[in-house]
């Protein structure tokens, strides 16, 4: 009976212990420019106060007390003040994740990931360690969920290996990478840079700069207002409406592009597969599509001006607007639009090119 008590106020003993490891730590990071590495979690992103970035750190999984977080600047990060959830494993089992789901990646030393910062450069031994991260199996069960609050102006660099993220209200200059994650974004407001290995990208609302790339994943974006938006995924759609931008570059390996009510001089698209649709508001300077298999479609305002160049290996034009036409061959089109002043230049292997008047 005695030992069946001490059992019993052990097991006792143990579950305070574990309840109270997974409640939120709190980290407080200064300097000019922070970056921010975790393998498996979710992380939330929101507006702070103050002039420190803050980090909230949730563990879990029945393993969550092997766990590190270490702080400081780090030699694979020169010039930065790094925050790293560090996993002792080369296995790590997350939960969340689909059944069946399995990512690698390479993991430095000291617990950063991923080389935009560095040009590709490798930094000695640091890029030997293989760490697989898998919905179900007998590794390492833990992960990390983060809540990070960033003040006005600040450059943060946050890196997640397996999750998703979540931006809302933003101003700075944020960049998110995630190797196998879905990123959501709304009223980001500076330079918003998004980097996913694989995953979709849906953002809302964004002013000022930004850039998304993706491996394989659809982007949505609605309402963006500002200079440069840059847009590329390796396989995947990519749709958009409401842009005012000073300048649209938007490159598919493999996917539609449909973008509506789009204000901008300078638009360059390109998509090895897949059909394009472009809605035009204004007037515009250069106009730039390649496609190498689809159909493209371009809704223009009747008071457009612009020389035309379009060829179509296959498919034929088609223009609801009239053209003053200087030549008209078997797959190519030249001639002008209107005043002429701008250019639109399209060019696709095999589809039909439709310039169609627009519908106010």
């Amino acid at each position: 009976m005695a030992t069946s008590l001490r059992s019993g106020l052990a097991l006792l003993a143990v579950v305070p212990l574990a309840a109270a490891a997974q409640q939120p730590e709190r980290h407080t990071l200064a300097g000019d420019r922070v970056a921010i590495y975790d393998l498996a979690g979710q992380v939330r992103i929101d507006p702070g106060t103050g002039a420190e970035v803050v980090v909230e750190i949730t563990r879990g999984g029945r393993d969550l007390g092997q766990l590190r977080v270490e702080r400081g600047p780090v030699e694979s990060m020169p010039g930065y003040e790094t925050l790293r959830v560090l996993y002792p494993a080369d296995e790590i089992s997350y939960p969340k994740l689909y059944r069946g789901s399995r990512t690698q990646m390479s993991v430095r030393d000291d617990g950063t990931f991923n080389d935009h910062n560095n040009g590709g450069r490798k930094w000695g031994r640091r890029w030997d360690r293989r760490v697989t991260i898998s919905g179900n199996g007998s590794g390492m069960e833990a992960w990390a969920d983060l809540h990070i609050t960033v003040p006005a102006g600040r450059r943060v660099d946050v890196n997640l290996g397996v999750g998703d993220i979540s931006v809302t209200n933003v101003d700075g200059h944020l960049s998110v990478d995630g190797n196998s994650s879905t990123v959501t974004a709304r009223g980001t407001k500076g330079n918003f840079s998004v980097d996913v290995g694989s995953g979709s990208v849906n953002v809302t609302d964004a002013q000022g700069q930004l850039s998304i790339d993706t491996g394989s994943g659809d982007v949505e974006l609605t309402t963006f207002k500002g200079t440069d938006l840059s847009i590329d995924t390796g396989s995947g759609s990519v749709s958009g409406t409401g842009i005012a931008a000073d300048a649209v570059k938007v490159d598919t390996g493999s996917g539609d592009i449909t973008l509506s009510g789009v204000s901008s001089p300078d638009l360059k698209l390109d998509t090895g597969s897949g059909d394009v649709d472009l809605d035009l508001t204004t007037d515009v300077d250069a106009v730039s599509n390649d496609t190498g298999s689809g159909s493209v479609t371009l809704h223009v305002p009747a008071n457009i001006g612009a020389a035309l160049d379009i060829e179509s290996s296959s498919g034929g034009v088609e223009s609801e607007i009239p053209l003053e036409v200087t030549k008209w061959g078997s797959d190519r089109v030249t001639g002008k639009i209107g005043d002429g002043k701008g250019r639109i230049a399209v060019e696709t292997g095999s589809g039909r090119v439709r310039i169609v008047k627009r519908q106010k």
